[in-house]
């Protein structure tokens, strides 16, 4: 799960991983960048593309999504991951429905000034939560600077 509170503050920090729970009131001109969904998830797909090839080959049961909104109480979500990572997995987990990873639009373009800071906001997004889907925690995401 990725949020606003967990990504570096625009203009703030000191560097890669420092995080601020302000960070969306940081540097931030207040205005809704205005992007259709259809380029949104053209970033999205982009993003996704630009994983590592031999990254992607080992991804396994799991679809991407793009959703408008976070669920309903998670307005600061940028991005979900939801099912079993793979260092999780277990003999019983044959025929389980695939994971899924969301990236959500609204929040994301509510946090930037321009397309560019959306391209890397959605680019470290999908980074993130497909290393959930691999095992990899918060916490070492905040150390990789992911966060």
């Amino acid at each position: 799960m990725r949020s606003v509170r967990d990504r570096p503050s625009i203009g703030g920090g000191d560097g890669p991983g420092q995080t601020d729970g302000m960070a969306r009131d940081l540097g931030h001109n207040g205005a809704v960048i205005a992007m259709s969904r259809e380029r949104f998830e053209e970033l999205v797909d982009a993003a996704f593309a630009r994983i590592p090839k031999d990254l992607l080959g080992m991804l396994d049961n799991v679809v991407l999504f793009v959703e408008d909104d976070p669920p309903p109480g998670e307005p600061h979500l940028l991005g979900l991951y939801s099912g079993i990572p793979q260092t999780e997995r277990g003999w019983s987990y044959a025929g389980a429905l695939p994971d899924r990873i969301f990236v959500y639009r609204n929040p994301t373009l509510r946090i930037c000034d321009t397309e560019e800071q959306v391209v890397e906001e959605v680019e470290i997004t999908v980074a993130h939560e497909i290393a959930h889907h691999f095992g990899i925690d918060e916490e070492r995401l905040h150390e990789l600077g992911y966060g």
